[in-house]
């Protein structure tokens, strides 16, 4: 997946630390990182949606792109793939003709992103998560009996990515061992090719990393061909038994590779993240889980919506269209900024607001919407809701006890460190 977190000219630097009603609003520039890496976006994003719900940007590191900021103006890009396609690219940067990493179902349309997506959808169907959920249970437990009492630690790395890498594992029935691999190159494929965390690394180191993930699950891939199993539901053997996929070539399964571990890597570990912040941030929300637990399945989703892990999709008009009354012409980049649709006012009330006990609580758009809703949604939201149950069996309170270090992409919505300290039930 090609980077949308690429470094942001000095043009566009001053946003972060600006009032976002002293800027002209042709200038304003929400694909700036910056944004995102200071937790600025707010304001920009909500002018937007007063003033110019779909609104043009002449001038970015990634060339002229429409953002669609509206929770309505997405479902109506969404309900349309034969206008707004997925299939150049779904982040605001185009991929790079000498090495098109894009090539995942998700950058499909019509009858082959759906043929593609049935392959892998076994794998997350109810019977497997029944199957899976006194594992990562287990695992859960294990994790948090392990975290040091008394001491602050990084509860992103010691516990999101932890659960997380090895509910990867399990999906692909990768070495767990070796599960901290799939981290890894995660991270490589959604960061700026010199910037990985705060690694710096080239592009060539880049691509290297990435060619290193696609031999190690060529392996994977070669061990299970021809190997149909029902009782075996990896991604791996579904993918290379596959009718539709079974011939992938090689940067399609890369490309493949990337979208799944990504969708099940940083979404997830994101909203795990995210969700202890947002309860520390909303004191009254804490105590009212603490009060009530059957809160929790309504909670997890509302940190999904109130942490919105992936930002924005990108969308290329396919002809000459018009959309919130604005002209759009063929070839177009269109960005749906899902960050912005999940505090719209307009169609969630009181959408500013964390709230855990929110009414109609699954009316959002972290995980898009139509044909490529996410396919993973029930995995993440078992996961979360398995942790907080278990949490809640230990601790008074997960406190966050210095400022989060936020990830610098407009794309992947999320944090490099959070530290926290454990309070123990008495």
């Amino acid at each position: 997946m090609t980077s949308a977190a690429e470094e942001t000219p000095s043009a566009t630097l001053d946003q972060a630390g600006a009032d976002p009603y002293s800027i002209p609003l042709e200038k304003i520039n929400v694909s700036d990182s910056e944004l995102f890496a200071t937790d600025t976006l707010w304001g920009y994003f909500e002018r937007l949606r007063k003033e110019a719900p779909v609104h043009y940007c002449a001038d970015s590191e990634f060339g002229p792109y429409w953002s669609v900021t509206c929770f309505e103006d997405i479902v109506e890009v969404e309900k349309n793939p034969e206008i707004f396609s997925s299939a150049r690219s779904i982040v605001i940067g185009d991929p790079s003709p000498d090495f098109p990493l894009e090539s995942g179902f998700i950058t499909m349309d019509g009858a082959r992103h759906t043929d593609h997506r049935n392959v892998v959808k076994p794998s997350m169907a109810p019977r497997n998560l029944k199957r899976l959920e006194p594992l990562i249970r287990e695992r859960v437990i294990e994790i948090l009996e392990g975290l040091p009492a008394g001491e602050s630690f990084n509860w992103v790395d010691r516990v999101s990515i932890e659960l997380t890498t090895g509910m990867l594992a399990t999906l692909f029935d990768f070495p767990y061992e070796d599960r901290r691999k799939l981290t890894f190159w995660s991270d490589m494929a959604t960061a700026s090719p010199d910037q990985v965390g705060a690694v710096g690394i080239t592009e060539e180191e880049r691509q290297t990393a990435l060619m290193e993930c696609l031999e190690v699950f060529t392996g994977l891939w070669k061990d299970r061909e021809g190997k149909p199993d029902s009782d075996k539901l990896d991604l791996i053997t579904l993918l290379s038994n596959g009718e539709s996929t079974r011939g992938l070539d090689p940067m399609e399964y890369l490309g493949t590779l990337v979208l799944l571990i990504v969708g099940g890597n940083d979404t997830t570990r994101n909203s795990i993240s995210g969700g202890v912040l947002a309860l520390n941030e909303n004191p009254a929300e804490y105590q009212k889980l603490r009060d009530d637990l059957s809160l929790i399945p309504n909670m997890v989703s509302e940190i999904i919506r109130w942490q919105t892990p992936l930002a924005h999709m990108r969308r290329t008009a396919t002809q000459d269209t018009e959309l919130g009354g604005k002209s759009i012409k063929k070839g177009d980049k269109v960005v749906m900024w899902y960050v912005s649709a999940n505090r719209d006012e307009t169609a969630i009330d009181r959408a500013n607001e964390f709230l855990i006990d929110r009414p109609n609580v699954r009316r959002h758009l972290s995980f898009g919407w139509g044909a490529h809703f996410c396919i993973g949604s029930r995995i993440a939201e078992m996961q979360l809701r398995i942790l907080w149950e278990e949490v809640m069996k230990r601790f008074e309170q997960v406190e966050v006890v210095g400022e989060p270090v936020r990830v610098r992409s407009n794309f992947v919505k999320g944090f490099e460190d959070l530290q926290v300290r454990l309070h123990p039930l008495p």
